[in-house]
């Protein structure tokens, strides 16, 4: 088969130039960047009251495996 067979149709021809795919998707990130500002333009903003959030808030505890320990010391990251 030639390409004379299968027409003038390539399918490269039908692409743009790269100036304009890169216009393109700056267009592109532009007005997907532009939703999201609009979406939080219309969101309520962060309550500022101090009894909307919780007096007291447990610190998270950390596990510590033995081989994460064996590692630190052997480091001189003592963890104790």
């Amino acid at each position: 088969m030639t390409t004379q067979d299968l027409g003038s149709h390539l399918t490269y021809d039908e692409l743009s130039t790269p100036t304009e795919m890169s216009a393109d998707a700056r267009e592109v990130v532009t007005s997907l960047h532009l939703e999201r500002v609009a979406e939080a333009a219309v969101q309520p903003a962060v309550s500022i009251h101090f009894d909307d959030y919780p007096r007291e808030v447990e610190k998270p505890e950390i596990q510590v495996s033995a081989a994460a320990a064996r590692i630190a010391n052997a480091l001189h990251l003592h963890l104790d």
